[in-house]
């Protein structure tokens, strides 16, 4: 907080709230929503304002739940550990209690600093063919609604409100714990260098059947790519983690300070850019390392940039990055982050950007002192050829009448809004603009 002034990570949005509160307790928080809801107030939850869209900004009561954090009990269970984790819980926080248990999230993204019900409500995932997004590791939800009364609800228990509040945008009320799937701790190998976009993509199919968790990092203008193999292993693997050395200079001097240096200068001279591109490409150099799952999952990314990321089906990202290179050339717009390629498994989350479908996703970026719009609207386009979908937690131009089609229990997915939000307590501009 500046003042009275929210502003999310990337500086998108900003807000000035009636009011932040900063409850302590799940009936603090109760007591809040009902009294903002007789007042006719908009409440909203916010954690680590990572969205790059407006989901936590309101001109009502924004709420905190950074104070409603941690572990709360870890149950066995024929399918395996479920984890009660509070909703404000941080990824990164989350990560090292689950160690100290002898445990382990079954997946992660590639950042770590969201709050768990954050990272849920927009859908966040990470990579892998086999791998779900972490809505699919959800086994049950305690939701504060408008009224302020406190429900559960799993496949059992209020199930067209489990079924939607898994990926619910904050728009069916306040999730205040979570039961999530986990698993023992796992050991990752990282196998990490530089390859050609081309065999990269010749090659796809092979990895994805036979790497755990496979992405690459495409540097737009030249043919080269950044590979990431991770292999899972057991808890009990000796670690080989990097160097403290290596690390710095990869993952803080290389990724981070100089990449901020380059963007500073191509900001000044895009003209640049494609010949910085292939420079910064052949300069990588391949590492292999063993560590902790989740230090192998997350990056620290510290350089500030505007994202919009499309869940396309998996069988046209080959056709899909082609358009997106051919653009490029036509276009003459100049772009200095690198393309981000990760892939899913399909899922049954209503508004799962891979419901019904496994999808890879595609990540383009902008450096935040420079203009993103031109770009972006041509990737999106590329997209929507052939039926991608936006990352609800990612800057996009789509509303509710063209995303309608896309999502087989959209419409299922209002009524339940409809029910129990019904004089919309958590509405703002943006479920406004993709909901209606």
């Amino acid at each position: 907080m500046a003042q009275d002034t929210w502003r999310n990570w990337a500086g998108t949005h900003s807000s000035t709230p009636h009011r932040f509160d900063t409850p302590r307790t799940v009936a603090e928080l109760s007591a809040l929503v009902a009294r903002a809801t007789e007042l006719g107030l908009h409440v909203k939850a916010v954690g680590a304002g990572h969205s790059f869209t407006g989901a936590a900004v309101t001109d009502g009561v924004l709420v905190s739940l950074d104070n409603i954090a941690g572990i709360e009990s870890v149950r066995t269970t024929p399918e395996g550990p479920v984890a009660t984790v509070l909703a404000g819980t941080r990824l990164r926080s989350l990560n090292e209690q689950l160690w100290s248990r002898g445990l382990a999230m079954i997946n992660l993204g590639d950042i770590d600093v969201q709050s768990i019900a954050g990272a849920l409500s927009t859908g966040t995932h990470g990579t892998g063919a086999r791998f779900g997004g972490l809505a699919t590791l959800i086994r049950g939800l305690q939701i504060v609604l408008a009224d302020g009364s406190v429900v559960d609800c799993s496949e059992t228990e209020n199930p067209d409100l489990y079924q939607a509040a898994r990926i619910g945008l904050g728009a069916l009320g306040i999730i205040s714990k979570l039961d999530l799937a986990v698993q023992p701790a796992y050991a990752m190998r990282a196998v990490e260098g530089p390859a050609r976009l081309d065999e990269t993509l010749d090659g796809l199919e092979h990895d994805l059947a036979n790497v755990d968790h496979f992405e690459f990092y495409w540097f737009p203008h030249t043919n080269r790519v950044l590979t990431k193999r991770n292999t899972r292993l057991p808890g009990d693997t000796p670690l080989r983690p990097l160097g403290r050395a290596r690390g710095f200079v990869d993952d803080e001097l290389m990724s981070n300070t100089l990449f901020e240096g380059i963007n500073r200068l191509t900001t000044t001279f895009p003209g640049a850019i494609p010949q910085i591109n292939q420079l910064s490409a052949r300069a990588l150099s391949a590492r292999e390392f063993t560590d902790r799952s989740y230090r192998v999952f997350a990056s620290p990314r510290r350089v500030r940039f505007r994202e919009m990321e499309y869940a396309v089906p998996q069988a046209a990202v080959k056709d899909v990055l082609r358009d997106i290179g051919s653009w490029l050339d036509r276009s003459g717009c100049r772009i200095a982050f690198p393309v981000e390629v990760r892939f899913a498994p399909a899922d049954d989350v209503w508004l799962s950007t891979a419901n019904g479908r496994d999808s890879a996703y595609v990540a383009v970026h902008q450096y935040h002192r420079r203009d993103h719009r031109e770009y972006f609207a041509a990737v999106e386009a590329i997209a929507r050829a052939v039926d991608g979908r936006p990352h609800w937690g990612k800057m996009h131009g789509r509303a509710a009448a063209d995303l309608r089609p896309t999502y087989a229990r959209f419409d299922d997915f209002c009524a339940v809004r409809d029910k129990y939000d019904p004089a919309r307590t958590f509405d703002n501009d943006y479920l406004r603009t993709v909901l209606a």
